[in-house]
């Protein structure tokens, strides 16, 4: 009996290993938990077609947009642990769980794989705004408390919690007027019916550059390569602050180690092509390609942030 035992796990470990070789011998489908046409969508099918090539198969975009990413990332979390499913997810990922009362999926259903690429928001105001800095929004806010009203896509999201951050980095009495999305919110800064909101560059960089817009700062660490003459927010009022929207890969817990590192490869060689390069560059975004390992520190890092902003502000879900 045990060396029929042995004989069967013997064949199921050679089995394994050979469908490990294999891989991927049929498409792979790239889970996108938010609509088609923003951001996040638009760039993760510039990754799915150039993963694609690099692995030898389809890449296939699945959007499963609602409840702030959670849909499609538990579709991810409890697919099979085989490579043929893997997340692409957003900063919300890190936020959810502070947000929500009960998770969909366990906290450990899905591993890291790679951070793919960080943006920075950008704080703007309407063209005609007497605020001409970010100095002088946070002397504006401190003159009349409760007064500076800002605008968000949700509650849920960075453009939402960077502006809480300032607020109780800088403490500020402001107050927040949230929007179903981030494109009635611009449309309103830029109409003087809010006085600011923190935006994503790819939003809101055709506005800016029209003079539509003013932006005021940066909210990375590092001035924007699209925005160089824009300040950070670090090295004006508020120095350490950082606030990024970021785009990562995660898979099912359990994917074997080979698959993982095929994925990985391919991640990270098509993030030193060129034109990836400016593709991502031209939205103001910074390509990152991290080890799975890196990706899992900088997630413990946002979650603890983001915990802990909520928790200061008594953030509740719209």
């Amino acid at each position: 009996m045990k060396a029929i035992q042995r004989m069967l796990a013997a064949c199921l470990f050679a089995a394994a290993a050979s469908a490990q070789a294999a891989f991927p011998d049929r498409p792979i489908t790239l889970v996108v938990p938010y609509a088609p046409g923003g951001s996040a969508d638009a760039l993760a099918r510039v990754l799915a077609v150039r993963m694609g090539e690099k692995l030898g198969t389809s890449v296939i975009v699945d959007n499963r947009p609602g409840a702030s990413g959670t849909i499609g990332a538990s579709f991810a979390a409890k697919a099979a642990p085989d490579g043929y499913t893997v997340l692409y997810d957003a900063t919300p990922y890190s936020i959810n769980p502070h947000l929500f009362p009960r998770m969909p999926y366990a906290g450990n259903a899905l591993q890291p794989l790679a951070l793919v690429s960080l943006a920075p928001n950008i704080v703007i105001v309407r063209a005609e705004s007497p605020v001409k800095s970010i100095k002088d929004l946070a002397d504006k806010a401190k003159a009349e408390p409760g007064k500076l009203n800002f605008a968000s896509g949700g509650s849920g999201t960075v453009q939402r919690l960077a502006a809480e951050l300032l607020r109780q980095r800088l403490g500020l009495d402001m107050v927040h007027v949230g929007y179903k999305s981030g494109g009635p919110a611009i449309s309103d800064v830029m109409g003087g019916q809010v006085d600011f909101m923190f935006s994503t560059i790819a939003a809101s960089y055709p506005l800016v550059s029209s003079g539509k817009l003013r932006a005021l700062a940066v909210s990375s660490p590092q001035r924007s390569a699209r925005l160089p003459d824009v300040p950070t927010i670090a090295e004006t009022v508020a120095p350490g602050y950082e606030a990024y929207e970021w785009n990562g890969l995660l898979l099912p817990a359990g994917t074997p180690a080979p698959i993982a590192d095929k994925l990985h490869k391919a991640v990270v060689d098509v993030l030193k092509n060129d034109e990836v390069k400016r593709r991502f560059v031209d939205v103001g975004v910074q390509p990152v390609g991290s080890t799975p390992s890196e990706f899992a520190d900088f997630l413990k890092k946002e979650d603890a942030k983001w915990a802990e902003v909520i928790r200061k502000g008594n953030i509740k879900l719209d």
